[in-house]
């Protein structure tokens, strides 16, 4: 399988004044990636941050791999603005979106990779039909919105589907994921581990971030 171990803390949970040092020492802990929440207050009802902050932070950090997960009713509208702000994996929502296919092809043209995401309500079926053209699938594991919610252990039958179907697919999860429910994400085939508040809280995100990546690491071999 070459699908690896990929650990990306969710800097919404991170102090927001200073995200810039909050965002290194992440990075400078282990991290893999950073994922970026954008909400408009429209497909979700909250509202966090846009592609000025995106940018000021890739003015600040250079090479890091910046996923934007764009929780937003017009993906199509800021694919643009976010591509201008450095980002490298652009996912979005299918369910607010009629031609999925031309936001995906819009994303590469601006040189970004493709993210596909679900909400819980939304069957795995619906997106078999983009997962040719994604780089990367998102099965949320809490309602999109809002931090600090219950992990939803039965939406584990969805990325055990998508990882039989397609064993060389970065399959993301991301909602209450932490030390306590990474287990449940690894063995059912998640390489790609959003996680908040257990790492960026975490009295040592070093030792959090690696134990986490270790234990999926241990179920792709």
């Amino acid at each position: 399988m070459s699908v690896k171990a990929k650990i990306g803390p969710s800097i919404l949970n991170a102090d927001l004044a200073n995200l810039a040092a909050e965002s290194k020492k992440l990075l400078d802990n282990g991290a893999d990636y950073l994922h970026l929440d954008v909400m408009d207050g429209n497909f979700v009802p909250n509202l966090t941050f846009g592609h000025p902050m995106v940018k000021s932070l890739r003015n600040k950090i250079k090479t890091a791999f910046f996923e934007t997960h764009m929780m937003v009713q017009n993906p199509e509208q800021w694919i643009s603005p976010m591509a201008d702000a450095g980002v490298n994996l652009y996912t979005f929502h299918i369910e607010p979106v009629d031609d999925v296919y031309k936001v995906s092809r819009l994303i590469q043209e601006a040189g970004m990779q493709v993210g596909l995401a679900i909400k819980p309500g939304t069957k795995v079926a619906d997106l078999e039909k983009y997962i040719s053209i994604a780089d990367v699938v998102l099965v949320m594991t809490v309602e999109p919105g809002f931090g600090g919610q219950s992990f939803m252990a039965d939406m584990m039958p969805k990325v055990e589907w998508l990882r039989q179907n397609y064993p060389n697919l970065d399959i993301e999860v991301d909602g209450g994921v932490g030390p306590k429910t990474i287990e449940c994400c690894a063995k059912s085939g998640a390489n790609m581990i959003v996680s908040g508040t257990a790492v960026v809280g975490a009295t040592d995100q070093r030792q959090v971030i690696k134990d986490m990546r270790d234990v999926v690491q241990s179920y792709l071999k």
